[in-house]
């Protein structure tokens, strides 16, 4: 009898934990998507009803006009095209570099190369601000400023972050992988297109997600470098929808609800891939 209780206690004790689990879980599910609710939601209200205090999450009346005035305010499918221009590149140049240079850091035995990859770690401590001037005073001697070339050519260098990520998911791949494809007399190349780069499709699209995040939503770089109105980001015309008209919260609010929209899509179509990716580079998210 007291085995028996002792087991009822136990597993009465595993409900609990799980429901108070449960329960944190929905808390910070709801604190982390209150944000995009609000907008969302915004977005299909009169501008006067944005700021109904008690403030409602259902708008009173159904505005879906938001939508197609939030293209007329500006040139949004123009920001858009310059957006993805810049996002595609980026992300190429990422995903051909970084695994290049992860893989030579954790599966080629070179002199030299634990010193590299401390100097990769240390770069990721310096601040932007310490290198903003110098870059775009290099930028401006090469005439290159009001182009696209700052906000993508430094993606065909690599990231010190997403190099580290990489690298952690080759240093878990068995060298024993490697030995058997150099004694079937593949080379070096070979091992790398043909084995470590098929196993590492999940760290592929993990680099592929930040990468295309950070092109994305990237508003510092293009404020840097980009002055002509006819090469702004969405980024940028976002900000200048706001500084150039009297704001209309509502229009403001499903321009945004568009940008994050192919944000969204490219995380639902890549999610299993992206976790797994996460998971097994030994870093948490």
């Amino acid at each position: 009898m007291a085995r028996q209780r002792q087991m009822t206690a136990y597993r009465t004790r595993q409900l609990i934990f799980r429901i108070l689990f449960a329960i944190l879980v929905v808390l910070l599910c709801v604190i982390f998507l209150a944000p995009f609710m609000v907008m969302i939601t915004t977005s299909f209200k009169t501008n006067r009803d944005a700021f109904t205090l008690p403030v409602q999450l259902l708008p009173r009346e159904w505005v879906f006009e938001n939508y197609p005035k939030a293209f007329e305010t500006i040139p949004y499918f123009r920001y858009m095209a310059n957006t993805a221009f810049i996002t595609f590149f980026s992300v190429l140049g990422q995903l051909l570099v970084t695994p290049l240079v992860a893989y030579s850091l954790s599966k080629i035995r070179w002199r030299g190369s634990k010193v590299i990859s401390g100097l990769i770690m240390a770069t990721m401590m310096i601040p932007i601000s310490v290198t903003m001037v110098p870059m775009y005073r290099i930028y401006s001697k090469l005439h290159l400023v009001n182009t696209y070339i700052p906000l993508i050519l430094p993606a065909y260098f690599g990231k010190a972050f997403y190099i580290i990520i990489y690298r952690q998911f080759f240093t878990g791949v068995p060298n024993s992988l490697m030995e058997a494809a150099w004694i079937d007399g593949a080379n070096e190349l070979q091992r790398y297109a043909y084995i470590a780069l098929p196993i590492s499709k999940p760290a592929l699209t993990t680099i592929g997600i930040y990468a295309f995040l950070d092109a994305w939503s990237d508003y510092l770089m293009p404020l840097i470098y980009i002055n002509k109105s006819d090469r702004n980001t969405l980024s940028l015309g976002l900000q200048q929808y706001i500084s150039e008209h009297t704001v209309d919260w509502s229009r403001l609010m499903a321009a945004a609800t568009i940008f994050v929209v192919p944000v969204v899509i490219v995380f639902v179509i890549f999610q299993r891939n992206f976790v797994q990716g996460i998971a097994t580079s030994g870093l948490k998210a």
